[in-house]
């Protein structure tokens, strides 16, 4: 089948599967260093839980053979091992068939830990990773050549990544009509990173022409992703462009890091061969029959699970980041059809006064969202500290709406050395408090004079408490004899 073959593209399938895999890694290690204090035996919402509640048809995991804390780490610690491997290129000395072996277990590895992860892996861009994961099983390796159906496929989702998002800002907040809403968004969103005080700095007008160039990289260059070159290698460094202003102004985990590997499917060898050392081998080999009629296959799966998200695309009641299949092959995706005005958070404080005097309070710090006014924002990103990004969420809402925000602060009150490591700073290192509250502020970043004059980042008012003090009583059972 000469026409399923895309000669052309050898070189960038080399570079989006180490780079597919390298963000693999990145997940695999997030899960080895945060999952067990989250969601192991012993963590915030414990896995076994959902396993009795959910069936497997609903979820599929390997862990539904019997979750422990010492399966997880060999599940993630195989999922390192894996991606490292095709990063560093041994998969590509192997048999071709061995890199669909690879690809199949990272997918089947990580799905394991998504569909057990409840609203700690809720984000689109775990779903975002399983279906890129899944279409690169099939995209070959070493000298054999590339198929143009799977070129296709990786654009195809592409396409729905930038399209979709770039609907539900049109749809949802007006700001994003009218171009006001990064007067807000640098500010307000989830986790701010080192620069995001100068992005919220800029001109007002600037701000505007940030959105109206973020409507055309979403709502118009995705379809010219589907055009001959080199125009489509232009629409591809079109979103490169934007996905990396979307880096340096935030931390968005790998969601950024993941659109910009995708994007590599729709620039030719001829143009990545001006900016990077790499070239294809003399001689490419075809992949064997029974390869290019599962490719053929494949697509025709996909053409068929696609009517539901395309539908979704034209709807007016769009879904964002949703699933229509367990095994999350063909999704939705989208992000910040609303933006908030103001930025609340939550700060944590525990006394080891029993009486909660005012002056025995100490802040908990985390690592990445705000606290300390002083402490200037991190770059995390593609890394993603799972417990920071909920606690935004949770300052929308009451306590009472995040049963594991209650679980956290039982943890606290317990000493529990799992969950400090998840922290920044452990204002108790000797013992537990007694009491833990929490408090809402308002959180905005600072004006110049007051970053010239306080040497601040931030500037934070109390707005009210979000948790009243408690101690471990209150989440005791009572004695036999009460």
């Amino acid at each position: 089948m000469g026409w399923l073959q895309a000669s052309d593209y050898w070189v960038s399938r080399l570079l989006l599967e180490r780079a597919l895999a390298g963000i693999y890694g990145v997940a695999f290690l997030v899960a080895l260093n945060q999952f067990r204090p989250l969601l192991g035996e012993d963590g915030l919402l414990p896995v076994p839980a959902v396993l009795r509640r959910v069936p497997f048809h609903r979820a599929p995991s390997l862990f539904y053979l019997g979750y422990s804390d010492r399966l997880l780490v060999v599940v993630a610690a195989s999922g390192l091992v894996g991606s490292l491997a095709i990063v560093v290129g041994a998969v590509d000395l192997a048999p071709a068939w061995v890199s669909i072996l690879v690809w199949f277990g990272l997918w089947v590895l990580y799905q394991s830990i998504v569909n057990v992860g409840q609203i700690f892996y809720s984000f689109g861009w775990e779903t975002l990773l399983l279906e890129a994961g899944f279409l690169a099983m099939f995209f070959g390796a070493g000298p054999t050549v590339p198929p143009w159906l799977l070129v296709l496929a990786f654009r195809w989702l592409l396409f729905r990544v930038e399209f979709g998002a770039g609907m539900i800002k049109i749809r949802g907040d007006r700001c994003w009509r009218d171009l006001t809403c990064l007067y807000y968004h640098h500010e307000t969103q989830p986790m701010p990173g080192p620069l995001s005080w100068y992005f919220h700095r800029l001109p007002r007008p600037f701000h505007r022409l940030e959105v109206a160039g973020n409507h055309f990289a979403q709502l118009v260059v995705p379809f010219l992703l589907f055009a001959p070159q080199p125009v489509a290698s232009a629409a591809a460094a079109v979103i490169l462009a934007t996905q990396t202003w979307l880096v340096l102004s935030g931390n968005f985990s790998w969601l950024n890091f993941l659109t910009m590997t995708l994007a590599l499917s729709a620039i030719d060898d001829r143009v990545l061969e001006l900016v990077v050392p790499i070239h294809p081998p003399a001689h490419l080999t075809p992949l064997p029959g029974w390869w290019e009629w599962s490719v053929v296959t494949l697509a025709a799966g996909i053409a068929v699970l696609s009517y539901r998200p395309a539908r979704n695309l034209l709807s007016r009641h769009q879904l964002m980041n949703f699933s229509f299949d367990p095994l999350h092959l063909v999704n939705t995706y989208g992000a910040f059809g609303s933006i908030t005005k103001r930025r609340y958070e939550i700060v944590i404080e525990g006394s080891d006064d029993p009486s909660g005097k005012e002056s025995s309070w100490r802040e908990y710090e985390f690592k990445g969202k705000p606290g300390d006014p002083r402490r200037r924002p991190r770059q995390f990103a593609p890394y993603h500290l799972r417990l920071d990004w909920l606690m935004w969420f949770a300052a929308m809402e009451s306590p009472l709406h995040h049963r594991w925000f209650v679980a956290l602060v039982v943890k606290l009150l317990h000493g529990d050395r799992a969950t400090l490591r998840l922290l920044r700073r452990n204002p108790f290192p000797e013992r537990p408090p007694v009491l833990v509250r929490a408090r809402l502020y308002h959180y905005r970043f600072a004006t110049w004079p007051e970053r010239r004059r306080d040497g601040v980042w931030w500037v934070r008012t109390l707005a009210g408490e979000y948790l009243p003090p408690v101690g471990l009583n209150v989440f005791s059972p009572p004695s036999s004899g009460t």
